[in-house]
């Protein structure tokens, strides 16, 4: 008799058989161990270096195995678990150049038989608090935020990632970066979450985004309420000091919430040690002063904006205008020595126009101006100190939109930070670094090996990437004391062959 509507049948396995639904995931762990975010993990977090059980290490590159096989709460580790034939390589990845000397010790970390591979929900739930401020136990005003300074342990999170970025670019070396800056907000449930300003519960971390590798290179997770205009001069030096050695240049962008003086000057006055002057463009606050003197600007002042078509070879209309205005807010003339900055108006004429003296009473979520009879008017604006042309800033500055969004995107659909699991800061600020560090190992795997086979895969969803390389089904055999995953000799399995020649490839440390 059939088990269903359908003619086929499920025999439940009762043996042990070395499947794995994640024959592809192995790969990841050998690019971190290349890429040397294992080592950096140990040297940089130490809040298990006395205690028995699972190191620091195991602890942290369990919740990045989770995230890049698709769990998003902690409880889906047991799905790890469930997997044996993962389970059986992540054992045999374990003790990977150890000496017998390191095998016992690590051994010596169990009092009692070990009988578990991957960390179980409870114990990953308490390392997770480890990472809490002692700051978070102090009496706290209701419904007012706090500017928590990162723990230890959650600095040495920070520190790790940034150790698994040098690693890329050791391997591409660049001596000049663009950092792009911007928030998103995570929305949850949890009564003790303090409302953002759009009108719910959440937690709002500040990202730093190495454009050029599409990596994180920092962030500084906050509370909903805290404006995102607040600190960005503070967040962008903690981000500087991560930068390896190589890099000799800076540029940056982000949007209005960047604009504060004291980052602007910041920039533009060489204050930092390191980098010197940094270029940069930033969105400008439309002001009253500031409209008045687009007003004054001559119609022979605005030219169209075009964008370069790769696919026609030809420039094509965008129905925007840009000019270069002239003005200099109160905040920058000060001084005669001040440094120079431009500003650069785009503006768009709205599709659907009011009716002749009623454009006052609308509000819109963007700023606008009348320009005469040519009517009401989309109005943004750029502030830079960058020496091209003012059509090159705004394309220039626009590049940043697509790729912090889609990263954003990645971190909270993708992978588990959009699910945070607790009512306590410090624990959701480490969940949160774990798919950072997840989406950065993805990224370089894209860039170092995926990227070197099909140009294609830099550009594809990590959902993609799951559905067809990481999570493919494969056997488990040993043989002659040897581990071999016997995967489909399709796509997939010629894929992932080929990956690990180039992962192998990358040990030498010649750039890829």
């Amino acid at each position: 008799m059939a088990q269903g509507v359908f003619d086929f049948h499920y025999l439940r396995e009762t043996g042990q058989n070395g499947m794995t639904s994640l024959a592809g995931l192995p790969a990841w762990l050998e690019l971190g161990q290349v890429l040397g975010l294992t080592e950096a993990i140990e040297r940089h977090v130490r809040l298990r270096q006395a205690s028995q059980g699972y190191s620091d290490r195991q602890m942290v590159m369990a919740g990045i195995m989770l995230n890049l096989a698709g769990g998003d709460c902690v409880d889906d580790l047991m799905r790890l678990e469930e997997d044996e034939g993962f389970c059986r390589i992540l054992q045999r990845v374990e003790t990977h150049g150890m000496s017998r000397a390191a095998r016992r010790a690590q051994e010596r970390r169990w009092r009692k038989e070990r009988k578990q591979t991957v960390p179980s929900p409870s114990s990953m739930r308490r390392y997770l608090s480890g990472f809490c401020s002692p700051e978070e136990a102090e009496p706290r005003q209701a419904g007012v935020a706090r500017s928590l300074a990162p723990s230890e342990g959650l600095s040495g999170l920070h520190r790790a990632n940034a150790d698994l970025v040098a690693g890329v670019l050791a391997r591409n070396p660049l001596e000049t970066v663009t950092l792009d800056q911007d928030a998103t907000l995570i929305e949850v449930e949890k009564k003790e979450a303090l409302m953002c300003y759009k009108g719910f519960p959440a937690f709002q971390p500040t990202n730093v985004w190495l454009a050029e590798l599409r990596m994180m290179l920092y962030s500084e997770f906050r509370e909903g309420n805290v404006p995102a205009g607040s600190g960005n001069l503070r967040v962008l030096q903690d981000a500087l000091r991560l930068l390896p050695e190589g890099v000799k240049e800076v540029q940056f962008r982000s949007d209005t919430a960047a604009y504060e003086v004291d980052l602007l000057r910041y920039m533009a006055e060489g204050q930092d040690p390191r980098f010197g002057v940094i270029k940069f463009a930033v969105g400008a606050d439309v002001t009253p002063a500031l409209r008045e003197e687009v007003a004054r600007m001559a119609e022979a002042d605005w030219k169209p904006l075009r964008r370069w078509s790769e696919k026609t070879k030809t420039w094509q209309e965008t129905g925007q205008e840009w000019g270069e205005v002239v003005f200099v807010p109160k905040w920058a003339a000060h001084s005669l020595k001040n440094p120079a900055y431009r500003f650069v108006v785009v503006r768009e004429c709205l599709s659907q126009q009011p009716l002749p003296g009623t454009a006052e009473q609308l509000t819109f979520p963007f700023p606008t101006m009348e320009f005469g009879s040519k009517g009401l008017y989309k109005l943004h604006a750029v502030i830079t100190n960058h020496t091209v042309a003012g059509d090159e800033i705004v394309w220039w500055y626009r590049e940043r939109c697509g790729r912090s969004e889609e990263a954003h995107s990645i971190l909270k659909e993708d992978l588990a930070g959009g699910r945070l699991p607790s009512k306590y800061f410090g624990v959701n600020a480490a969940w949160w670094m774990l798919a950072v560090m997840a989406m950065n190992l993805d990224s370089a795997m894209r860039r170092l090996v995926l990227g070197k086979l099909d140009e294609t895969w830099l550009s594809r969803r990590m959902k993609a990437v799951r559905f067809l390389v990481l999570g493919l089904p494969g056997r488990v055999v040993e043989h002659a004391r040897d581990l071999w995953i016997r995967v489909s000799a399709g796509r997939g399995g010629n894929l992932l062959c080929a990956m690990r020649g180039l992962i192998k490839g990358l040990v030498r440390g010649a750039p890829a």
